[in-house]
């Protein structure tokens, strides 16, 4: 980040300290406010579902050369004019620092516009091939019905994608933003909405998880989920669609990214340095708050004691406070509440269980704000369920190997690098197994899963005969 942005961004968030925005629902263009200051009920649910589908025709039939340009200039907008207000936002309301917000709400945010406007303009030229007798194009529609995308709360740039790369491809998305990232999202909305996004095409609806779920799976226009969050919230939405398939016009989309049991495998021909470095940073990092964290370390015996020394060595450099006010911090508070109890509660079972150490950190405190100390658990037991495991592998492995061993184990496999960090247009995300539906967004193959294309053959010669030639 420049010192000029950085400028800006600081004063940003002195504009919004001690402050409290109300944001409304928006539905059918129009800001809604009801007396549920937090939770909205089914029935503003469905009234948003109308509102959407009254205006997907219109929105399906525009030319997508004319929607990827709103995207473009809503890009544009973020990379320059409201910049620093999603920045300050994400900080603020999400409990980042300045440089992963940068690299969230900015950065990734702005790609992901940008390189999904261009896949869905390149998309139009994969024609199927014509002949002399007949012409054959294809025709990208949105799908029928309303999209229902669910976001979650650590990444600002997912939840512009998740609502705007179906609304891009001529779909109408009913977007419900987590409870806890709504200021930034309510945010990237209004970018939209100034880049020229038409005011139906995607309804604002922060509500209740469970109250959001059972209204658009009970739809019988739902035709998609574009869902980021936990395993167990995208199992239920599953089986919720599974039983109301008799209820639906078409077989809904589900897509998912429900994060993963990720892992750092160190060869013992390895950079010891540079695997402790990046052992940090995909760990540590936004309190280890994205669903491509490290959360396990494999280790050959041969170098545990070098990377042990300079793992305890770099985890006592790092520095925890409120991102909005010091700068120098590498991680602040976790989200909220619930999930410092969970956390805790893994905490707890460690220093009870026999197979489990603590070598560093492990402290709680919500004295002020919910903090937690990045924390490395040594484990004698490769399969004890803590979520962050440290286990010593003896013997040696190459990663050729390795690579054909895991070829089913995760989506994304990087070598030599750490397992946060994916760049979109450069390695396109997804988990797959209970980790998600691995659609890759990023990559120009995700925009096809919001499209239903329809193939239209032009025949230029007449059909004289109906028998074929052996029946004369």
């Amino acid at each position: 980040m420049s010192s000029w942005n950085f400028f800006f961004c600081f004063q940003a968030l002195l504009d919004l300290q001690d402050k409290t925005e109300e944001i409304p629902c928006v539905v059918g263009g129009e800001d809604v406010w009801t007396e549920d200051v937090r939770y909205q009920v089914s029935a503003l649910l469905n009234k948003a579902i109308n509102a959407s589908l009254g205006v997907r025709k219109e929105w399906d039939l525009k030319p997508v050369q004319d929607r990827a340009q709103i995207f473009f200039k809503a890009a544009d907008l973020l990379s320059g004019p409201r910049r620093s207000e999603i920045l300050a936002k994400t900080m603020i309301g999400q409990g980042k620092t300045v440089i992963q917000a940068e690299i969230d709400a900015a950065a990734e945010l702005i790609d992901f516009f940008r390189f999904n406007a261009k896949y869905a303009l390149e998309l139009q030229h994969q024609q199927p091939i014509s002949t002399s007798v007949s012409t054959n194009t294809m025709s990208y529609r949105g799908l029928e019905g309303f999209i229902a995308a669910v976001s979650p709360f650590n990444f600002t740039a997912i939840g512009g994608n998740l609502a705007g790369a179906p609304a891009l491809m001529g779909n109408v998305v009913l977007w419900k933003p987590s409870d806890t990232a709504v200021l930034s999202s309510y945010a990237v909305y209004q970018v939209l909405r100034e880049a020229g996004l038409p005011p139906n095409v995607i309804q604002f609806v922060p509500a209740d998880g469970p109250v959001f779920g059972d209204t658009v799976t009970s739809s019988p226009h739902l035709c998609g989920i574009n869902f980021t969050g936990s395993v167990p919230t995208f199992r239920r939405l599953w089986k919720q669609v599974a039983q109301n398939l008799d209820v639906y016009r078409t077989f809904p989309r589900l897509a998912g990214e429900c994060g993963g049991k990720n892992f750092h495998f160190v060869h013992g021909s390895a950079d010891a340095e540079s695997a402790v470095n990046g052992v940090i940073r995909s760990a540590f990092e936004y309190s280890g708050q994205k669903c491509s964290a490290c959360s396990r370390l494999y280790v050959p015996d041969s170098l545990w004691p070098q990377i042990k020394g300079r793992l305890l060595e770099e985890h006592g450099k790092i520095t925890a406070g409120n991102p909005a006010e010091d700068f120098s911090s590498f991680l602040s508070a976790v989200i909220d509440e619930k999930s410092f109890r969970r956390i805790k509660s893994w905490i707890d079972h460690v220093m009870m269980s026999p197979d489990l150490s603590i070598l560093a950190g492990g402290k709680c405190d919500d004295s002020v704000g919910y903090f937690v100390e990045p924390t490395i658990i040594e484990t004698k037991n490769p399969k004890e369920k803590i979520m962050t495991e440290v286990k010593v592998l003896k013997g040696k492995n190459v990663i050729k190997e390795a690579t054909d061993i895991l070829r089913n184990a995760a989506g994304n496999f990087y070598v030599n690098d750490k397992s946060t960090g994916a760049v979109v247009a450069q390695q396109p995300f997804g988990g797959s197994r209970a980790s998600g539906t691995n659609d890759k967004p990023g990559g120009p193959h995700y925009i096809l899963r919001w499209t239903s294309p329809q193939v239209i053959k032009e025949t230029h010669v007449p059909l004289n005969e109906w028998k074929y030639p052996y029946m004369l």
